[in-house]
């Protein structure tokens, strides 16, 4: 039988395979049609879909920056509706510190008319959230890197809440930013199937360390005409078409248990576009029930036995409302 640690610490350079992969995006912003800007009072800020174009490529590099490093993001031929489409998989064999540490974007950043979630390695710097003290994760680092997902460019306000949290000089704060409603952002929002289960197994008192690889795949949207669509397609892309594979360690029996209660489905909200769902909220995130965010089906594979759980079903109706495709 194979003995497996539960000890990650020794995993714990987010911020400087993180930096790698900044320098490499640094080096082909032209190709990526990206832009790179100075922040005011210090800070560096690379729009890849804020204020300019972007690409899927540049969503796809914005998805491996928000995962660390720690996973692998492509596109891959699907099919969707009866036609062919693009669908977007996400892998990792550190899912927690890539997913939980770095990928779930768990830090509200605030000050005047600004507003966005933080990603990245800066979280784990930081470490204020309550998963990090539950996980026992801690990051020290001399430079600070994460994404916001928003349509304004953070300023100087910004940059010294960060600085103030993570301890890191103003000059050594590196943020991405790509609005929801544009190439880059659309595919980093679809890249979080992997990360939505991993969360949702955390929320529901699931010892997620014992996960130790994860694959998942959702269908791309079309690109939004507006940051509200682009929420609610994203959305839809996990919900109704998301399928997540995690590799996990123990016994059977707790797989069973917890297993059905983890896809979007299992949440009362689930079955209809995630606009109505929104609108029926009044535009409020926090009176939506939080277990709806999750895959629409979910394989628990137990390495220990051999044994396969699956969980939800995906359902090409709602996406087919969702993004207006044709009968």
């Amino acid at each position: 039988m194979f003995e497996f640690s539960t000890d990650m610490s020794e995993l714990l350079n987010l911020t400087r395979r993180t930096a790698r992969l900044v320098a490499a995006l640094a080096e082909d912003l032209e190709t990526l049609h990206a832009v790179r800007h100075s922040i005011a009072g210090g800070g560096t800020l690379f729009d890849l879909g804020a204020k300019c174009e972007g690409s899927i490529e540049a969503g796809i590099r914005l998805a491996e920056i928000c995962l660390a490093g720690l996973g692998r993001v492509s596109l891959a031929a699907g099919e969707l509706a009866g036609m062919s489409w693009p669908h977007l998989q996400v892998s990792t064999d550190h899912p927690v510190l890539a997913c939980l540490g770095s990928q779930y974007a768990g830090w509200q950043l605030s000050a005047g008319k600004f507003f966005g979630m933080g990603s990245g390695p800066m979280r784990a710097v930081a470490a204020r959230e309550e998963v990090f003290g539950k996980l026992g994760l801690r990051e020290s680092a001399e430079e600070a890197i994460g994404v916001i997902e928003t349509g304004r460019f953070p300023d100087e306000a910004i940059v010294q809440i960060i600085s103030e949290k993570t301890g890191v000089a103003p000059d050594c704060v590196t943020l991405l930013v790509a609005r929801t409603a544009s190439p880059a952002g659309n595919v980093q929002v679809v890249a979080r199937s992997v990360e939505t289960a991993l969360h949702k197994l955390f929320e529901l008192g699931f010892d997620v360390r014992r996960i130790r690889s994860g694959f998942g795949v959702a269908p791309l949207p079309p690109v939004a005409p507006d940051d509200l669509k682009g929420i609610g397609w994203t959305n839809d892309a996990i919900l109704y078409g998301g399928r997540v594979t995690l590799w996990v360690t123990g016994d059977d029996e707790s797989l069973a248990d917890i297993g059905a209660r983890v896809p979007a489905s299992a949440s009362p909200a689930h079955g209809k576009p995630f606009h109505e769902i929104f609108e029926e909220a009044g535009r409020d995130f926090y009176k939506i029930d939080p277990h709806l965010f999750s895959p629409a089906e979910i394989v628990l594979i137990n390495i220990q036995t051999g044994r396969v759980h699956r969980f939800g079903h995906t359902d090409v109706d709602v996406l087919r409302r969702s993004f207006g495709l044709p009968s």
